[in-house]
């Protein structure tokens, strides 16, 4: 049988780790059960035995090699999703809280985080509610996360009001990463594309410059518009790369104030295809925080102030902002929602139903899973028209200079002659 190295948390508090002799790992956590240790995590050995007698389970955590990891840095959104995790794993096991804060600051890689933490701790030892003593990091969980944990201690349901927002933020993880993971493939052609033209006005261009002096005019315009390139960019190269990226500097400050993120904002929804996708992908932001707050208890007025946002597009966010308004005066979400004019005809009748029935958040997340299904499916279209565009202007950026030097070459082989 297969050995399984894991690691638990007691009921007194303290991280232990070990090794078990198990068929799988269904066995070594019905072991660990039987122990009253609490799983955190459960990973086969892979080392052939090796320290097989140097790791005990009553040894503490703070003892072993792996405590030796340090990870520096601040803490991160990974970082708030790995300890929300674990802390519903343990609150869900019949850890106290402080006992579980506790499991959590020794299980810490990142000194950030355990000290993040152990303010927490400090808070709650001194009877601060949980979700009061997060809000001395609201930068960091912000209000849907607190209103979250709110909504847990009212209902007594902590636990599983931290499986959901786990599950909410996993989710949204998946959403922001497939978004950027689309993005590699063309930002790479995009740089091929600017370091072939750097290295063929830089380094070929030049090479023929000498073949082409005598020759003045009597060179195709084409090659005279290249051997033109080529020269300034040898000799101005530094200049126009200090201009470049001064331009760049400028043009991202001014992008990051009010003003030019409201301009750069307004005109990208208005964009063909990015728009439509850019549009979806907000309105799946606000329809799953909507929904998930309103299916923990948190009120309607409070739900919508904070799904509003979470929006990151200014423009869709001054659009939602009128819905709470509305509903606060006694109008229908549904009249508010529409009001908004982003949102289409299905999103409008799911949550007319949601609110005929009584089930606005379920239809909410109904709704945002239906957006992020589409969303998944306009980054792969915009993929399958963006890929072979960036290729093929990469291959007549590179054949029309080829094509002007070969123009100048046979111009010269004619005067020859």
């Amino acid at each position: 049988m297969p050995d399984f190295l894991w690691r638990a948390a007691s009921v007194a508090g303290p991280v232990v780790e070990g090794r078990s002799n198990a068929a799988n790992e269904a066995a070594v956590l019905r072991q660990l059960r039987e122990q009253g240790l609490t799983p955190l995590s459960i990973t086969q050995d892979t080392d052939l035995g090796i320290h097989r007698s140097a790791v005990s389970a009553s040894k503490p955590a703070a003892t072993l090699t792996s405590r030796n990891r340090i990870a520096k840095g601040p803490v991160k959104s990974s970082d708030v999703l790995a300890l929300t995790s674990e802390l519903s794993i343990m609150l869900r096991a019949g850890l106290a809280l402080d006992n579980a804060l506790r499991v959590l600051i020794d299980m810490s890689y990142k000194p950030s985080v355990a000290n993040m933490l152990q303010g927490v701790l400090d808070a709650v030892k001194g009877g601060t509610p949980l979700s009061r003593a997060l809000s001395g990091h609201r930068e960091l969980f912000g209000d849907f996360y607190i209103n979250m944990v709110r909504s847990g201690e009212a209902s007594g349901q902590m636990s599983s009001v931290l499986e959901r927002l786990v599950a909410h933020l996993e989710r949204q993880r998946a959403l922001r990463e497939s978004v950027v993971s689309a993005t590699i493939y063309p930002a790479i052609l995009l740089a091929v594309a600017v370091l072939s033209l750097i290295a063929m006005l830089g380094f070929v261009v030049p090479q023929f410059e000498k073949l082409f002096t005598d020759m003045g005019d009597a060179l195709p315009l084409p090659t005279q518009w290249v051997m033109a390139l080529g020269h300034g960019f040898k000799s101005y190269g530094p200049v126009i790369a200090v201009g470049l990226f001064g331009l760049g500097a400028m043009l991202g400050r001014w992008f990051r104030s009010p003003g030019g993120r409201q301009w750069w904002q307004s005109r990208l929804l208005r964009l063909p295809l990015l728009g439509r996708l850019t549009l979806r992908y907000e309105l799946t932001l606000f329809s799953r925080s909507l929904g998930t707050l309103l299916g923990n208890g948190v009120p309607m007025l409070t739900a919508l102030h904070i799904a509003t946002e979470t929006v990151g597009n200014t423009v869709l966010r001054d659009a939602l902002s009128r819905v709470a308004p509305i509903v606060k005066e006694g109008g229908k979400v549904v009249q508010a929602i529409a009001a908004t004019g982003v949102f289409e005809p299905l999103a409008i009748n799911l949550i007319r139903v949601g609110e005929e029935t009584g089930r606005v958040g379920p239809m909410m997340l109904e709704l945002s899973n239906i957006l992020n299904r589409e969303v998944e499916t306009g980054i792969k279209r915009l993929l399958t028209l963006l890929e072979p565009a960036l290729i093929l202007f990469l291959g007549v950026l590179i054949a029309a200079i080829i094509v002007s030097i070969l123009l100048g070459i046979l111009s010269v082989n004619d005067l020859a002659v």
